[in-house]
C-alpha cells in the first residue's frame, strides 16, 4: 500500500498514472465518478480505496497507482461535484448573480450531501475549483476593490451556504431516525418553552416570541443571511 508522502504534493500536478506499464485503464474522472456514486448513496464513510476499487473492477493496489491517498480521492470528489457548477454570461449586477451561485451552491450541496463535510480552503484550486472562482471574479467585476476583497466574499458566501446546508442535512437525518414526526416534536418543545418563558425567568425571550411567535421562515432567514454577507460588500458612498 502506498504510505504517506512525507512532503505535501498536489494531485492535479501529478500524472494520471504513476510507473510503467500499459495504457491506464481508468482516468481520474472515472475513479472521482465512482467514488461520487459511492458517496450519494451510502454516504461519505462508505468510500474507500477498496470500495472504489470494487466498483471500478479493479484491485485495490492498482487504484494506488491512480490516487495515492484517500485525501487525493476526497480532493477529486469535490472537484467532481464542483464541476457541476454553471457558468453564465455575467448580468452586470453583482448582487444577482453572487444570489444566482449561493442558490446553486445550495442545490448541489444537497445533491451530494457527503460535500460539506469535505469543504476545504485546501481544495479549493482544483481544475473546476478555479472555473468556479474566475467565474465568481467575473461576476463581481461590477464591483469596486481589490480582488482579495472579492475572494473574501465569495469565502464567506460559502461559508454561510456551507453551514445553512450542513444543518438542513443535520435536521433532515435527525428527523429520518425518531419513531414520531418532525411537527410532533415541534409542539411538543414549543409547548415546553412557552412554560419556560411563562415562569418570567428569561423577560427578553419573551419579548422576542411576543414579536414573532413563529413558525420561523427559513427560507427568508436563508435570503436575509445571504443578503447581510453582500450587504457588508457594498460600496460606501
Amino acid at each position: 500500500m502506498a504510505g504517506r508522502a512525507a512532503e505535501p504534493q498536489v494531485i492535479w500536478a501529478r500524472p494520471e498514472r504513476t510507473g510503467r506499464g500499459p495504457r491506464p485503464a481508468y482516468t481520474r474522472a472515472d475513479i472521482a465518478a465512482a467514488a461520487v456514486r459511492i458517496a450519494d448513496a451510502e454516504g461519505l464513510d462508505a468510500v474507500s480505496m477498496r470500495r472504489v476499487a470494487a466498483e471500478l473492477g479493479c484491485g485495490t493496489m492498482s487504484l494506488y497507482n491512480y490516487v495515492p491517498r484517500k485525501e487525493d480521492l476526497h480532493e477529486l470528489m469535490v472537484d467532481a461535484a464542483g464541476g457541476e457548477h454553471e457558468l453564465w454570461e455575467p448580468s452586470g449586477d453583482w448582487r444577482a448573480d453572487m444570489l444566482r451561485v449561493a442558490h446553486q451552491t445550495r442545490a448541489l450541496m444537497h445533491r451530494h450531501p457527503w460535500l460539506p463535510r469535505l469543504m476545504s480552503p485546501v481544495y479549493g484550486f482544483s481544475p473546476n475549483s478555479l472555473r468556479y472562482l474566475e467565474h465568481c471574479l467575473v461576476c463581481l467585476d461590477p464591483l469596486p476593490g481589490p480582488y482579495g476583497t472579492k475572494l473574501e466574499l465569495i469565502a464567506m458566501l460559502n461559508g454561510v451556504v456551507t453551514t445553512y446546508v450542513t444543518n438542513e442535512l443535520a435536521t433532515a437525518e435527525r428527523t429520518r431516525s425518531l419513531p414520531w414526526s418532525q411537527e410532533q416534536e415541534n409542539a411538543i418543545r414549543i409547548a415546553y418553552l412557552g412554560g419556560r418563558i411563562a415562569t418570567g425567568e428569561y423577560p427578553r425571550m419573551a419579548a422576542a416570541f411576543a414579536e414573532d411567535a413563529g413558525p420561523i421562515d427559513l427560507e427568508a432567514v436563508f435570503e436575509r443571511a445571504l443578503g447581510r454577507v453582500l450587504d457588508g460588500f457594498e460600496p460606501r458612498g
